[in-house]
């Protein structure tokens, strides 16, 4: 598949929201709450300036297949770290979506001046992720002994993953 990333637009929004709302209502990759209205998604998913939110475009369809948002992890003195979070519609998964997505948030993250990059929530059983996101140098550093209740498999652990820049 070739892709297109680029920023995201509020009219962006419309092609974000089925597959926003059912990776969240799923329950088992983000600690979103289940029942989050759309605006609330919208606010929570399009972060303004100089946070970047961008969509993945199949060239071939024009249709938004996948979306990151990437934002410095913390404030103040902790702000050198960045953080980003990333959803591919399902129907278009393991075709290199969220790949593309890691690697340009990686790429901003070098842009932007950041030392490293954080991932505060990656649940463990969320294999495709946490295999991605090590093929692409991040390491688990921490684990949250049962720091999500998974819906089919109950508390499960919730990995923090690291790579520097």
């Amino acid at each position: 598949m070739q892709l297109t990333i680029r920023d995201a637009t509020p009219g962006d929004w419309p092609a974000i929201r089925p597959f926003f709302r059912a990776i969240v209502a799923a329950g088992d990759t983000f600690t979103y709450p289940l029942d989050l209205s759309d605006e609330q998604g919208r606010a929570w998913w399009l972060l303004p300036a100089p946070n970047r939110t961008v969509v993945a475009v199949d060239d071939a369809t024009g249709t938004v297949v996948g979306t990151a948002n990437m934002n410095n992890n913390q404030g103040g003195n902790g702000a050198h770290i960045a953080s980003a979070s990333y959803m591919v519609d399902p129907a278009h998964g393991g075709r290199g979506v969220g790949r593309a997505l890691v690697e340009e948030s990686l790429r901003w993250a070098r842009a932007a001046g950041f030392r490293g990059m954080q991932f505060n929530a990656v649940v463990e059983t969320n294999v495709h992720a946490v295999r991605l996101y090590e093929s692409l140098g991040f390491r688990v550093i921490g684990t949250v002994p049962e720091g999500f209740r998974h819906p089919g498999r109950g508390y499960v652990g919730l990995h923090i993953m690291y790579r520097p820049l």
